[in-house]
């Protein structure tokens, strides 16, 4: 029971934060919106990733992020190794494409690919400077896996949507993801949670700095 509730929390998170990209960036805009390079790029590196292990039965001990393993290359490799069987990595491919490519129509390619690579670096990172380092790690990627960062990834189009509407359900649906994050992780220990508590706050951050860069050439056009 406790396994299945898990996996239903994770998945409801991740609809909450789909549905809060496609509230950012219109719907109705879909078909009209110009190939998302970013997103393609970060998910034919994740499919490249699959089908690496497919051939080489090797490649997650050459690439994933066991500690006890040397390599500075894997806290990177490992984020395209799968390690949750068909469904989770399917899973975890079509999420990643799906929420970099609403993270690029609306932060742009190279934010969407900052935010990725902050995904991949800052919750270890970010576990010993809270001093999660002894407890069960933010990062939920298990040695291997994108969904960490993707998570992470996704967590920013909630903070974009919760700054560009005043509907009470929608403010609610974008709120509403880091605080069922958060409560994922104290009830489960279920790191996506509090990935995309990071994600948030640092979407945040890049939000106002982004806000206060434009407005300053907003007012001299005016």
């Amino acid at each position: 029971m406790g396994a299945i509730l898990f996996n239903v929390t994770t998945a409801a998170l991740m609809v909450m934060m789909v549905n809060c990209g496609l509230g950012v960036v219109g719907r109705d805009t879909l078909r009209s919106r110009p190939l998302p390079w970013a997103a393609i790029v970060l998910t034919a590196v994740a499919v490249g990733g699959v089908l690496l292990q497919l051939v080489w039965s090797g490649a997650m001990d050459a690439l994933d992020a066991d500690p006890a393993k040397s390599g500075w290359w894997r806290e990177f490799t490992s984020v395209f190794m799968q390690n949750g069987g068909l469904f989770g990595g399917l899973w975890n491919l079509v999420t990643l494409a799906a929420v970099a490519a609403l993270a690029q129509w609306y932060w742009g390619g190279a934010l969407t690919l900052g935010f990725f690579l902050a995904g991949i670096l800052l919750p270890g990172r970010i576990d010993d400077l809270l001093g999660f380092g002894d407890g069960p790690s933010t990062d939920p990627r298990n040695f291997a896996g994108s969904s960490g960062a993707t998570y992470f990834l996704g967590a920013t189009l909630a903070l974009a949507f919760l700054t560009r509407t005043r509907l009470p359900k929608e403010i609610a649906l974008a709120a509403g993801v880091p605080v069922l994050g958060l409560a994922m992780w104290l009830a489960q220990d279920n790191g996506h949670g509090l990935v995309c508590v990071y994600g948030f706050a640092l979407a945040a951050v890049a939000w106002a700095v982004r806000r206060r860069l434009v407005r300053p050439g907003a007012g001299r056009t005016a």
